[in-house]
Order: C-alpha cells, then structure tokens, then sequence
C-alpha cells in the first residue's frame, strides 16, 4: 500500500502525462535578468538570482521558488514550456477553469437567475462543505504538490498551497453528482445523460489538475474520494437540511456565526497562502446566500419555478438566450459593485480601527483584517444574489 501511495504522489508520473498530453518544459538556464531554475531540495542561500535593471517586472514570475519552513526549496516552476497539442492543452485548461473559485461565483448565481433557486442552494450549500474540509485538510496535512521540474506548473497563484487533497477535483465532484442527484426532482431530463455529463465533467477537471501541474495523482484520487464520501454520508439529510435552513428562526443566526467561527479558527501556517482567504470568502458567500434564502421564504417570494414538479426544461429561443443574457449581465454589474462598494469600506474601516495602510498588500493578509473583510464583502454579495437581484429583475421586467 505505501508503494502505491509513493507512485501515486510521484512527481515523474505527473511529468509523464504532460509530455503523453504534449506538455514539455523547456529549460533556459541562463539570464539575461531572470533565474535558473535550482534543483529541488537545494539551499536557499545557494540559489543566486540575478537581475539587471530594476524594471524586470517578471523577475518574480520567472523566480517561483516555494519557501518551506525547513528553508529548503520543494519546488521551482520552469519559465517556458512548449505546447505540442494545442487541442488538449485548451480542453484541460477550460477543465481546469470549471475548478476555479470564478467559475462558481459566477455559475451559481446563473443558476439562480436563470433555472432554480432551489438547485442553487443546494449547490452552494455542498460547495461549502467540501471546500472548507479541502482546504483545511490541505494545512493539516502539509504535502507538497508536485516538484517542477520535473513537472511543467501552468498556474502560479496557489503554487504555495500544499496539494493534498485537490480542492478542483472535490468541488467538481460533489457539485456535479449533487446536480445529478437534486436535479430529477426539479426539471426532467434523461438520468443516463445528466450521469454521463457529471461523470465526464467531474473526469476532465480531475485530469486538468495533472495536466497543469499542481497536483500529483494522489491529490486527484483522494479529492474524488472525500467529495463521493462527503455525498454519501450527508445525502440522507438534504431535506431535512434544506426544510431547517428555510424555516427555523435560529437559521440566520448558524448560517452567520458558523461560517464566520470557522473562518477565524482556520488553521494556521507559519507562512502565508491563499488557502485562508479563498476559504473565507467561500464561507461568506454561503452564509449570505443562506439568510437571503431563509429571508425569501419569510417573504413568501422563492422565485422558484411554477406548476407541477418536475417541470419540463425551457426550449431555447432567441427571446429567452436574450432575457437570460440580459439577466446575468445585469446580476454581475450589481454583484461587481456590491464587492467593489463593500470591500473598500470595510477595508477603510478595519485598516483605520488597526491604524495600518490600506496600500500595504501585506496589511490585507493579517488575518485580523482579511477574514473580517472578506467575510463581510462576501456575505453581503450573497444577500444581494438572493434577495435584491431578483426583485430588480421583477421591477425591469426580467422575470
């Protein structure tokens, strides 16, 4: 078993799918202001960097070394790769793209405006979940992602992060099955269709992670795992669930204390990663989500679908392609600006209570400041997702 587990985590058997996909790295070890790559596990007061003239923006991009606590280097990116199969290299970066925490803020809310609230909340409610769980098992358990080189890395925001498990492969898994499994309820369709497209999805974004580089194998399998067990263990309780949610009068007050509980109790690194905050703004869009579904329901306007269930899916038509466009191009202009409006004031606020610079990149990521700002920014996104985007479609017309 700890042989298979070795192969699994090996950085080699990543490299190998990316040169079989047509992913090779191409090595540049010399300068003209930028760094060569050093071997892994080299010193960091070995690694010498040159830079001629102040101006390289770049210089870092092209110096991505990963600082770890026992000061030695676990990984480097190579600066350039040359791809041989343009066809795969756009599918998996689209795949990995549907992994990203983009995707959701804006595919959820689509889902809301669009189809069916209902779906949304169950949605958001089990991406949620299985990302705090991701995350935080990713800080707990601190194994490194994949060694480049071998390995060519396609993304550089989240090198820093520890890899197992992969937080794409269980947010893909769980909101895909957890559409498949709530949707023949809600619209009807072919089962064998909605399992076909889960499946396929949930594969390609599973691949994506070994095709760009920032996980092993391991990561890969051991997110599906989690996200399919996750599934199983809470899909007895959805109902339950989504009834307590709706109806209880203690629902805001969990939906708002738990998630803000969590963000601040996330666990701690003795370096900074992006892991935190991405959490935490997960955690606020679904607390704010949560009171404005739980405030719809008081008011006694869901903006659910109408007749009897499961209702038949729309037929597309120009009209309905265009009111859809019209819907979601409105709700993001609000939600652009509700994040624009409420993250600048929160962060004037908390930055002038702390008497720090709210320039300072570094000021944003103390957690007294970034869980507080980011819960609130997002929290309030969700309420307005769910409670205001809505009735302005109702007063446009757009509903």
């Amino acid at each position: 078993m700890l042989n298979l587990l070795r192969y699994l985590h090996d950085s080699e058997l990543v490299a190998r799918f990316q040169r079989t996909c047509g992913l090779f790295p191409v090595e540049d070890p010399h300068q003209n202001g930028h760094c060569a790559p050093p071997r892994p596990g080299t010193p960091l007061r070995h690694v010498e960097c040159t830079r001629h003239g102040a101006a390289d923006e770049q210089h870092e991009d092209n110096c991505n070394y990963k600082h770890k606590e026992n000061g030695y280097i676990a990984g480097v990116s190579w600066p350039r790769y040359e791809v041989r199969n343009q066809l795969l290299y756009f599918l998996f970066r689209v795949s990995a793209g549907l992994g990203h925490e983009v995707f959701y803020i804006t595919f959820l809310p689509w889902f809301q405006w669009n189809l069916d609230p209902f779906l949304c909340r169950r949605l958001v409610n089990i991406w949620a979940m299985v990302m705090y769980i991701g995350q935080a098992l990713k800080d707990v358990l601190k194994l490194p992602r994949p060694l480049s080189p071998p390995v060519v890395k396609l993304e550089k925001r989240v090198d820093a992060e520890y890899g197992l498990p992969s937080t794409h492969s269980m947010a893909a898994t769980a909101m895909f099955f957890t559409l498949l499994l709530s949707a023949p309820s809600r619209v009807q369709f072919q089962f064998e269709v909605g399992l076909l497209m889960a499946v396929l999805l949930s594969v390609l974004v599973c691949l994506s992670r070994l095709y760009t580089g920032m996980h092993s194998a391991l990561d890969v399998v051991c997110g599906a795992l989690i996200s399919a067990t996750l599934i199983l263990l809470t899909y007895p309780c959805w109902e339950t669930f989504d009834q307590l949610q709706l109806t209880s009068p203690l629902s805001p007050v969990v939906a708002l204390v738990v998630p803000l509980f969590l963000s601040y109790t996330y666990p701690e690194l003795d370096h900074y990663t992006t892991t935190r905050g991405d959490t935490t703004t997960i955690l606020g869009s679904c607390a704010g989500c949560s009171v404005g579904y739980w405030v719809n329901e008081r008011l006694g306007e869901t903006f659910e679908p109408q007749g009897v269930l499961p209702v038949p899916l729309p037929a597309l038509s120009l009209v309905g392609l265009a009111m859809g466009g019209a819907r979601f191009a409105l709700g993001v202009a609000v939600l652009v600006a509700t994040r624009q409006v409420v993250k600048t004031a929160s962060l004037r606020v908390l930055c002038s209570w702390y008497g720090m610079s709210m320039e300072d990149r570094e000021t944003r990521r103390r957690k007294e400041i970034e869980v507080p700002y980011k819960f609130t920014t997002y929290t309030t996104m969700g309420l307005v997702n769910t409670v205001l985007i809505n009735r302005l479609f109702v007063l446009l017309g757009l509903l």
